[in-house]
């Protein structure tokens, strides 16, 4: 028997549907009645803003979050081995970047299943080209160490890899802890640091900056606590 494909679909960062929703992402979406989701709500606002109009109850959802093993991984892509092509959708933006969808690829790769990936919005991608900052060689660290001890001590070491190395260092965090994150940088971070913060990207309220660690310190810090945001460190760039 063929095998089905594993399509990754992104999923919206809280803009609009159609500001992504290209042709061919629609075509492979009312072509499917299996997904593998993050999260049920923000799954079918995805499918609905695109025009899926399958009822729900037809649909197959199957859950993959932090929490799922190895064993739940082989049940996930049994359907593709069986002929039936499955939508991979994270909770925001694309699949498997931060996100429990790269264990599920990975294994696809093992069992020799077609990965078809459809192009969307990434807040890492949109955070670095916007940032003004290295667009050639840069760094996403993902999220950040909960303690404060070992938040500080791992951002003091992205400045200092931004710095002897060029590459501009991209993280973020929970949103909730956004104002400790951004006010331990203003604290400890040098003066001349370059600092891009990047909050609600693609939504009506989006705000991208970028200043030195002095500038924002002039109370020109946007509020960004329970703020969707991305972070990204570098250095001046020589003239």
């Amino acid at each position: 028997m063929k095998k089905g494909t594993l399509y990754l679909l992104p999923n919206s960062l809280g803009g609009p549907y159609h500001s992504f929703d290209s042709t061919l992402l629609k075509e492979v979406v009312l072509l499917l009645d299996h997904f593998v989701i993050e999260e049920i709500r923000s799954a079918r606002r995805l499918l609905r803003g695109l025009g899926y109009d399958k009822d729900f109850e037809n649909v197959v959802f199957s859950s993959l979050n932090e929490h799922s093993k190895e064993t739940d991984l082989e049940l996930l892509l049994e359907p593709i081995l069986n002929g039936q092509s499955i939508g991979l959708i994270s909770e925001a933006g694309m699949p498997c970047i931060a996100d429990p969808g790269a264990s599920l690829v990975a294994l696809a790769h093992q069992k020799k299943i077609r990965v078809v990936p459809l192009s969307g919005p990434s807040s890492i991608l949109m955070t670095l080209i916007a940032s003004g900052m290295n667009g050639q060689a840069f760094t996403f660290h993902g999220y950040l160490p909960k303690d404060r001890n070992d938040r500080m001590k791992k951002l003091k070491s992205l400045e200092q890899q931004a710095k002897s190395t060029g590459y501009t260092q991209l993280f973020m965090d929970a949103p909730y802890r956004n104002r400790q994150v951004l006010e331990d940088m203003l604290d400890q971070l040098s003066a001349h640091t370059l600092l891009c913060i990047a909050s609600n990207i693609s939504t009506t309220s989006e705000k991208i900056l970028t200043m030195t660690i002095a500038d924002w310190k002039k109370g020109l810090a946007p509020e960004v606590h329970k703020v969707p945001t991305m972070f990204a460190l570098g250095i001046i760039p020589s003239s």
